[in-house]
């Protein structure tokens, strides 16, 4: 399958060498046992000494230097982690989450392999000695492509993709492919076509020199051509111009559409209707608890980042009050900071909920993980105040074993089943009695002409009496300042 990504990177950044001297090529693995300037300090001599393999992990450059958007041949790939703290198993399932990813975006993944070190080699990622290692293991494999798991520097993947001769994708352009996969609303294309060019911008790249080049004096389509900054201006130097005006036109763009959404969350708050907000790792089962609750109807597929767009829907308490749930992109470990900027407006919705559903998928290997690594996100658009309800979805095939340090740690964590409905009547109980609630008491007796009242005191409000007499509808209840206020007039007066 054939995807797009933004791998560029700027010739005139400084170059690195990768072998200063074949003697030194695996210096990591040299008999001093450290390398202080790799950051191996530590380590056992054995770990340092060969790529750790990881079960169940199942070419050649063209010249690319006139085309805009580099293509990825993301068919048959080797992935690439660097283990620096954790466990093993810890490192392990974070290749195997990039598995997923890769799949997702509609690759075959060969195999992957881990290097133990203390950090990532500024030069490399995985260390100049073990960069040959990788090269024979993808012509053996015959991959097409490298997929690191972790964000590289410009000059790590230029480093590279010269040593290995194959394509070099990091997790980060991993998933701006994925997101451009499946974003399918005018404002989802833009946001993440928005943080695409945020991260290609500072990857400008060609080959040969060729983004280096000058007009040379000449016009028209030959030189810099008409909108140039004369001869002496570089094809790179015009290429980040244009990037930097399509940011330019993206970010009015989506100040515009972030209006229309900002009015609308006016709007139920005009009309005090509590909102819910859904949020969790992707491919938790966001979708299915959504469509569990209120019968959204949302598209739902085993697959990480299935839908991007949010969906609001309207449902109603057990009493007749009306509040929304919204379903929001889900996220990931090490989410591109470009993709958490891009969405922020999407995001806000979370932070402007008056409760949150924290969806964690019950079967995963490390759901403790998942939990934290929404928190981070969740931290980083300002969402930390909102009330939480720690959701455990997939009960119906989750270790009970695994889900007691949850429950454990989580105190008023609920399990539930999306998909046999267990627990949903339970949660449904639990969100409703978390919602806030009206604070002005009221006592009026509305003439029958005045049915419109009494359908917004239900439908806004909370009743407590309800009674139909000769002169009207007699009814107590819990409302909001501003139906309160429309109440006034039929306010039956304090008996002395």
């Amino acid at each position: 399958m054939t995807t797009h990504s933004n791998a560029y990177e700027e010739t005139e950044d400084v170059d690195l060498d990768l072998i200063q001297d074949d003697a030194l090529d695996d210096e990591d693995t040299s008999s001093t046992g450290y390398d202080s300037e790799l950051g191996t300090e530590g380590l056992e001599l054995e770990e340092r000494q060969a790529l750790r393999r990881v079960v169940g992990m199942s070419t050649e450059l063209t010249d690319i230097s006139e085309v805009e958007y580099r293509k990825l041949l993301l068919e048959r790939v080797l992935l690439v982690g660097v283990w620096t703290e954790g466990s093993a198993e810890d490192a392990e399932n974070s290749l195997a989450e990039l598995k997923l990813l890769a799949e997702t975006a509609g690759s075959e993944v060969l195999d992957g392999v881990i290097q133990r070190r203390k950090k990532p080699d500024p030069a490399t990622f995985i260390g100049s000695g073990k960069v040959s290692d990788l090269r024979n293991l993808v012509a053996s494999l015959g991959a097409d492509t490298v997929i690191a798991d972790g964000e590289l520097a410009p000059a790590q993947l230029r480093n590279l993709e010269d040593k290995l001769k194959v394509k070099v994708v990091d997790r980060t352009a991993l998933i701006l492919d994925i997101f451009a996969q499946h974003a399918k609303s005018k404002e989802g294309k833009a946001q993440v076509e928005l943080a695409q060019l945020q991260y290609m911008k500072q990857r400008l790249r060609g080959w040969g020199g060729n983004l280096s080049r000058q007009a040379g004096g000449r016009v028209g389509a030959a030189g810099g051509g008409i909108g140039g900054r004369g001869p002496g201006e570089t094809k790179i130097e015009t290429d980040r111009r244009r990037i930097n005006t399509k940011i330019s036109k993206l970010r009015r763009e989506l100040k515009e559409m972030k209006g229309t959404r900002t009015t609308m969350r006016q709007e139920r708050r005009r009309h005090s209707v509590p909102s819910v907000a859904i949020a969790g790792y992707t491919n938790a089962g966001k979708s299915s608890l959504l469509n569990a609750i209120t019968g959204a109807g949302v598209l739902v597929e085993n697959a990480l980042f299935a839908t991007l767009d949010p969906t609001t829907r309207k449902t109603t308490t057990a009493d007749g009050r009306v509040y929304t749930f919204t379903d929001t992109v889900g996220f990931v470990r090490h989410l591109p900071h470009d993709i958490v900027e891009a969405f922020r407006s999407t995001l806000e919705e979370v932070a402007d909920a008056d409760l949150l559903l924290h969806v964690v998928d019950g079967s995963h290997p490390d759901p403790l993980a998942q939990i934290q690594a929404v928190r981070e996100v969740l931290h980083e658009i300002g969402a930390t105040d909102v009330p939480e309800i720690i959701v455990i979805n997939k009960g119906d095939v989750a270790d009970p074993m695994a889900l007691a340090p949850i429950l454990h740690r989580e105190t008023g964590a609920i399990v539930v089943s999306a998909r046999t409905g267990e627990g949903i009547d339970k949660l449904r109980a639990q969100v409703e009695a978390a919602l806030p609630q009206p604070h002005i008491t009221v006592d009026a007796l509305l003439p029958y002409d005045r049915g419109d009242l009494v359908s917004r005191v239900h439908s806004e409000g909370s009743v407590d009496t309800l009674e139909h007499t000769g002169d009207g509808t007699r009814l107590t209840a819990r409302v909001h300042p501003q139906l309160a206020g429309e109440l006034a007039p039929y306010q039956v007066a304090a008996a002395n």
